[in-house]
């Protein structure tokens, strides 16, 4: 949220705290990339130019500039300070646009802390704060290491409910450690994906194919970057992304720790969490291995992973610190097949669709080779709805969508359409019993 008050109102004389000193040399960067842009925009005039100014010309040129681009940089971090209330954490920025952003701290939903390398190596970390109705995440960077995780503390302490006096000094909860990946594990997985195989295979036979056709070099470029860059998000970024990923057990959560070159430390706050996806991929299933993704109110933490890989005990056991009243492995016994008519509306994958409830969740199935299970706590629906196309009124099927509080929805296609009207009143009836008896979203304290 934004304030549009004065800044007196919002920041006292002499109150708040400023980042740490290494943020203007962060900030001088935004001068010197506008100075790439144009550069690259004008080469051949900004050549021609420069070969008709003596050198020590040029050589004082550049010094100013780079004198300039630090200067702002110094600027604008003296004008950044953050201060905590009791009621809320307060951000003001802006060097010609002066900004104020007011964050309630009863509607944070996450804290999490990121450190990349060059920010490890001189012991600086960034905040990252999301709230509940903010289209983006607020975020303090960058603050020194032991700074981070005491702000970080503190607010999560005032979030609870814990006395104003007593937070600044309630300290980070302690953790217990769950699981923990192991890295030829994840290697493997990675591989076994085949999305990088694939990217890699079309890119082998795309690019030459295009240099041929055409004899253009840029041509051969402009198809192959993206082909590269969807290489590297399935393989190699992924694997440093997701390097010793660790989940372990807080009062405030569970906590994720992941990374090699950049090391991100997340907290999937109680309460929050809408659905849980399992995927397993076709080659996985022999190893009986699957990935465990999550939709969080409001967060858009690393795409709602929480386990990258891990066996069905290990992904059921972490998942019932989160999901305490339900049974993974009765949620999957639970589903049922599409019937077999629904062969005539999607002939080949009908076979991966199914449906299953439990006493806590509503379960929905898709894919045939990247099996896809879907659970929704009864809890955390927000509608039902019953669609039929007009193939499937012939057939006498029916889709039933099941929406929750993560702008998200889980779809149990074709079933038999009685069973879906049924369907869809049960599960208003569920969802109405489930939120009666749902625990308060609050952060937790210990």
């Amino acid at each position: 949220m934004e304030s549009a008050a004065p800044e007196e109102a919002d920041f006292p004389a002499g109150a708040g705290k400023r980042l740490h000193p290494v943020t203007p040399w962060r900030r001088a960067w935004a001068p010197l990339a506008g100075l790439a842009a144009i550069a690259t925009q004008n080469a051949s005039e900004l050549r021609e130019w420069s070969t008709s100014l003596p050198l020590p010309w040029l050589l004082a040129a550049l010094v100013a500039f780079l004198l300039g681009a630090a200067g702002y940089g110094w600027l604008s971090w003296r004008v950044t300070r953050y201060l905590v209330t009791d009621a809320e954490l307060r951000i003001r920025t802006g060097l010609l646009f002066r900004r104020t952003a007011h964050l309630r701290l009863d509607r944070i939903q996450a804290i999490d802390i990121t450190r990349p390398l060059l920010a490890r190596a001189v012991g600086v970390a960034k905040l990252k704060m999301d709230v509940v109705g903010s289209g983006s995440a607020d975020e303090l960077a960058f603050l020194g290491e032991d700074e981070a995780r005491e702000l970080r503390a503190e607010l999560l302490a005032r979030a609870a409910g814990i006395a104003p006096e007593a937070a600044p000094t309630a300290g980070e909860a302690p953790a217990r450690e769950l699981y923990r990946v192991d890295s030829r594990t994840l290697a493997l997985g990675l591989a076994l994906l085949g999305g990088g195989w694939l990217s890699l295979g079309t890119a082998a036979v795309v690019a030459p194919l295009m240099w041929s056709g055409t004899a253009s070099l840029f041509a051969a470029v402009v198809v192959l970057l993206p082909l590269l860059a969807a290489l590297w998000r399935s393989s190699l970024g992924s694997f440093l992304t997701q390097y010793d990923w660790t989940v372990s057990e807080s009062p405030d959560g569970l906590r994720l720790d992941h990374g090699l070159l950049q090391r991100d430390h997340a907290t999937v706050p109680p309460g929050r969490v809408q659905a849980v996806r399992i995927v397993e991929p076709l080659l996985w299933r022999r190893r009986g291995w699957l990935r465990v993704e999550l939709d969080v109110a409001g967060a858009g933490n690393e795409g709602g992973l929480l386990l990258p890989v891990a066996t069905r005990p290990v992904a059921a056991a972490v998942l019932a610190r989160i999901l305490p009243e339900a049974d993974i492995d009765a949620a999957l016994a639970a589903v049922r097949p599409a019937p077999r008519r629904a062969r005539w509306a999607v002939p080949i994958w009908r076979v991966g669709y199914g449906h299953g409830v439990t006493p806590a969740l509503f379960v929905a199935r898709r894919g045939r080779l990247r099996r896809v299970h879907t659970f929704v706590p009864h809890a955390k629906v927000q509608s039902v709805r019953l669609t039929q196309g007009p193939w499937e009124q012939r057939l006498g099927l029916a889709d039933v969508h099941v929406d929750h509080g993560a702008n998200g929805t889980a779809t149990a296609r074709l079933l038999d359409a009685p069973t879906a009207r049924a369907e869809v009143a049960a599960q208003s009836e569920r969802s109405r019993l489930g939120r009666r008896r749902a625990a308060p979203e609050r952060w937790l304290t210990g």
